[in-house]
């Protein structure tokens, strides 16, 4: 994103984390996540980086360090970031409209206002003809449309993302790639993706924060400065593509620095 007219959101100032078996899993992470970006955390398996999203969504605290969202404390998890995974969690005996207007069901809403909100999110997923179908009707990639539609309901700030499209096929990953960009696009939301898959970083991100492991720290943060949606065949995508995988598996020494092209 432009720097110009954007602000902060999200704030992590030397965050470490530590285990009782384990040790210390992370350590020194201080980054800015500004409003609107989007940002992928790229590594190893065991790095840390589902921890690090755990942190920013209030379901684990940091050892050490100050971590904020807009400003205050992140102490327990909250309506400000809601975490997606690869299982939808999705209620079985509740339609597409039901499952979506559950996250809203305490706001200080009407019943007519909590369909409506449900119904514009449904649309925005392109599921109006499947609201009132049940989980087992639907394929992998419309459950996970689905609990897209209920995060986006919520209105949170940040929409945390924990390799959500992992468990999918090629062709309905690629599509709800191109979703979620459209998505992010048109809400203009804020999105921290946890993924193991380099072309879905460059694919998606505005940044790619790649880990370091034993105990995870920040590696490299690689702007990827390519228009959307990007072109996985053009020779932008594969030098960005090549950066992070040499960095992934051959990086220098330096810590956090940045590319451009």
């Amino acid at each position: 994103m432009s720097e110009t007219n954007v602000s902060t959101l999200v704030e992590l100032d030397q965050i470490e984390k530590s285990f009782t078996k384990s040790g210390k899993v992370l350590d020194d992470i201080s980054l800015k996540i500004n409003q609107g970006d989007f940002v992928s955390i790229l590594g190893e398996s065991g790095c840390g980086k589902s921890t690090l999203l755990n942190m920013i969504g209030g379901f684990q605290s940091p050892s050490n360090g100050r971590l904020l969202i807009g400003g205050k404390p992140v102490k327990k998890p909250g309506r400000q970031a809601i975490m997606l995974f690869q299982h939808y969690n999705l209620l079985p005996w509740r339609t597409v409209q039901k499952n979506v207007e559950l996250g809203i069901e305490n706001e200080d809403l009407s019943a007519e206002e909590r369909r409506d909100r449900a119904l514009a999110y449904i649309k925005l997923v392109g599921l109006e003809k499947s609201k009132e179908q049940f989980p087992t009707q639907l394929s992998g990639g419309m459950q996970q449309r689905v609990a897209i539609a209920r995060a986006l309901a919520i209105k949170p700030e940040i929409i945390l993302m924990d390799e959500p499209f992992a468990a999918l096929d090629t062709f309905n990953r690629y599509h709800l790639q191109d979703e979620l960009l459209r998505i992010h696009e048109q809400e203009q939301s804020t999105i921290v993706l946890v993924t193991h898959d380099i072309d879905e970083a460059v694919y998606l991100s505005d940044r790619v924060i790649i880990l370091d492991s034993n105990p995870g720290r920040i590696k490299r943060s690689v702007n990827v400065e390519m228009p959307k949606p990007r072109d996985r065949s053009h020779g932008d995508f594969q030098y960005f593509r090549k950066t992070i995988f040499d960095a992934f598996q051959f990086g220098q020494s330096e810590n956090q620095l940045d590319y451009h092209i």
